[in-house]
């Protein structure tokens, strides 16, 4: 077991953990965010998507002693009331099915356009690639980070 002081959705916070665990199961059981989602678990299917230092990162296989003193934002922690834009484009555009995979998508997408505030289609296809959607609303998923990408709130 090991201290660790991580900074989560702009709070610190501590923890006395085994440094291997990976940094997905210290946000759901040890402080109870649990928007972000366990899907495969081998880094494949995106439903774990957090940013680190605003980088789209797969927290199922990142340990917490890699972390170090580096922001962690999760879902949770992209806007107070949902109302960052590309949760409201996605609301807009109707992306939500089931839901399981959207907040590691919206979690990417706004990775993308705060480094890419105009991404081309490729562009996207390759920065939301990797995120999988079972319920396949990957067209709806597209228009929604180009209409995000619009948005003057950014």
């Amino acid at each position: 077991m090991a201290n660790f002081n991580l900074n989560i959705n702009g709070e610190n916070r501590q923890l006395d953990v085994d440094p291997t665990t990976p940094i997905l199961w210290v946000l759901r059981d040890h402080f109870q965010l649990v928007g972000t989602k366990y899907g495969c678990g081998i880094a494949q299917c995106g439903a774990c998507t957090i940013h680190m230092e605003g980088a789209a990162v797969r927290s199922c296989q990142l340990p917490v002693s890699a972390v170090g003193d580096k922001a962690i934002t999760t879902i949770e922690g992209l806007s107070e009331n949902g109302d960052h834009p590309v949760q409201k484009a996605w609301l807009e555009h109707d992306v939500y099915q089931c839901g399981y995979c959207q907040a590691g998508q919206i979690m990417s997408a706004s990775s993308l356009i705060s480094e890419n505030p105009n991404p081309t289609d490729k562009e996207i296809e390759t920065a939301m690639n990797g995120n999988i959607c079972r319920c396949g609303t990957y067209t709806r998923i597209k228009k929604a980070i180009k209409s995000a990408a619009k948005s003057e709130a950014l």
